[in-house]
């Protein structure tokens, strides 16, 4: 719900009746908590400040800040703990566990799928479908996460383990989080809890030893999983288009020293491989996704003016390339999900990596990248944007955009057409007509037409809306990144001026002037052929 930046609508102090009702309902949803606990997460006398906001689904959120954190928060009536509560009461909701490398995920806004639950000895909590329940992960019993159950205890076993276990609503390190102190999790050591009596469950339902060891599977939500399958063909991608283009050269002819051009493409394959691991790739970037390798290092660590083909080589895939190099035991390849391979280790020591160097690149190639780099001017290309303001924002949210949001025209047009139909406000009786809605009138119209412009066409409304949006420009250059700014594009203006002043014109021929010129000992400004043009007069003084 927080994974990204919401909209306050209002912070104001917390009035005393106020205060006592959300005592009183704190009490109600959270029996365990005791006097003494309730009156210390809702103080008495210190500040306690009420904040009203919109997530960026447009979801209405009040959230009860205390001491600069925010403690609690309300959503359709429902009263919630943010992590910074439950580490101070770890044992205020049941906890489930799963594996660190998840938290990135949650972070991002998936739910956490039940593959992904790691079962402790003592069994899963008991809870129902709809119970409100924390995440915590591997070692550690601080919560990182909330979130509603979507299954209670007994369903979970039932399946297996497989499906969606809780809707995440708040986890630590989303921008509620971020409104606090950003303080990290506390380490709380785990609950020793003495494993059931399986004898006395013989009719409940067990998992059996195939799931034990797919409960380490790092599955969240099968959009995860297309995700790096989509990463893995992107990787894919990029070297068929580079196969494809061939005035792209992998190799120079002249840089052949009697080899085969697939033994140089594994040469350089390999080299690129090395000076990746070793200059590159750092312990605390494992699992790395295998495309990720390819796409961020090996290809960034390919020498000027050569390009790296996996295609050209004998090895034709990345992973067989891979498999290889896991033979000779320099990493350790896993399938950590579905389709997508990931390196899990690499070992630094292996000599392969520790006695590799740089090659020096060799006179010759040095004289043709020097040649290279002549190469024709290429104006940049300047592109018209659309920034969005504050006064818009209600009419982008829905496509995904919040103030800020660089957008191109077409996409303005696309969002405005997709929000008139979605909402079913073209004429019914003529198409090119729009009705306004509320929002149409507040974004678009002008406070004297908000009562009489009922109707707009579509032309005059996909006008109006670029009109308030803000300005802002795009410039590239040929080979960086582009640049965008805000602002309106500043006009470059080249004046070609012929100035006569009080020079005389003796009608005499340029070449003459240059020889009688140094006779006179005077001083004179000399032009080269180039840039004498026929009416463009030329002076010189002495």
């Amino acid at each position: 719900m927080f994974a990204k930046a919401f909209r306050v609508k209002s912070n104001t102090a917390i009035k005393g009746s106020d205060r006592r009702k959300l005592r009183a309902d704190v009490t109600a949803v959270f029996p365990t908590l005791g006097t003494d606990q309730v009156s210390e997460l809702v103080p008495g006398k210190e500040e306690l400040n009420i904040v009203k906001l919109y997530a960026h689904r447009g979801d209405a959120v009040t959230v009860y800040v205390s001491g600069g954190n925010p403690i609690l928060f309300e959503l359709e009536k429902n009263l919630y703990p943010t992590v910074y509560t439950l580490w101070s009461y770890p044992d205020l909701l049941p906890t489930f566990t799963t594996w660190p490398l998840v938290l990135e995920k949650l972070v991002g806004g998936a739910d956490l799928m039940l593959p992904g639950l790691v079962v402790p000895p003592a069994g899963l909590p008991q809870v129902q479908k709809g119970d409100l329940c924390a995440i915590a992960l591997v070692g550690n019993r601080a919560p990182v996460a909330i979130g509603v159950a979507a299954m209670s205890t007994t369903e979970m076993l039932t399946s297996g383990l497989k499906g969606r276990g809780f809707s995440v609503l708040h986890t630590y390190q989303d921008h509620l989080w971020r409104s606090g102190d950003k303080s990290s999790p506390p380490s709380i050591a785990p609950l020793a809890l003495d494993p059931p009596d399986l004898s006395e469950e013989k009719g409940s339902v067990q998992a059996d030893t195939a799931l034990q060891g797919d409960m380490r599977r790092l599955t969240l939500e099968g959009e995860e999983e297309e995700e790096g399958e989509v990463q893995q063909r992107c990787g894919e991608k990029s070297l068929l288009e580079a196969t494809e283009d061939p005035s792209v050269g992998g190799l120079n002819p002249d840089l052949t020293d009697g080899k085969t051009l697939q033994e140089q493409m594994d040469e350089l394959l390999q080299r690129c491989f090395l000076r990746a691991l070793k200059h590159r790739v750092k312990k605390a970037d494992l699992p790395l996704l295998t495309s990720t390798l390819l796409g961020s290092h090996m290809f960034s660590c390919c020498p000027e003016g050569r390009q790296l083909d996996i295609k050209k080589s004998s090895y034709k895939k990345l992973s067989k390339f891979l498999q290889h190099m896991q033979q000779e035991q320099i990493i350790q390849v896993q399938e950590l999900s579905k389709g997508v391979e990931s390196i899990v280790a690499v070992d630094w020591k292996h000599p392969r990596i520790t006695s590799f160097v740089i090659p020096e690149p060799s006179p010759t190639s040095q004289t043709i990248q020097e040649g290279s780099r002549e190469q024709p001017y290429h104006p940049p290309d300047i592109k018209s944007l659309y920034c969005v303001p504050a006064s818009m924002t209600l009419l982008f949210q829905e496509s995904g955009h919040k103030k800020g949001s660089i957008l191109e025209g077409s996409e303005v047009r696309t969002i405005v057409i997709n929000y008139a139909k979605k909402n079913d406000l073209v004429d019914a009786d003529n198409k090119n007509l729009v009705k306004l809605d509320p929002i149409l009138c507040d974004c678009i119209l002008e406070k004297g037409e908000q009562h009489t412009v009922m109707k707009l066409p579509w032309d005059s409304l996909l006008n109006r809306c670029l009109e308030k949006l803000q300005p802002a420009y795009q410039v590239t250059f040929p080979g960086q990144e582009p640049i965008v700014k805000k602002g309106k594009i500043c006009p470059i203006d080249i004046t070609l001026a012929q100035r006569a002043s009080n020079k005389k014109n003796y009608g005499m021929g340029f070449q003459l002037l240059l020889i009688l010129l140094p006779l006179g000992h005077c001083s004179v400004k000399i032009t080269t052929k180039e840039s004498l043009k026929e009416g463009v007069p030329w002076w010189c003084s002495g």
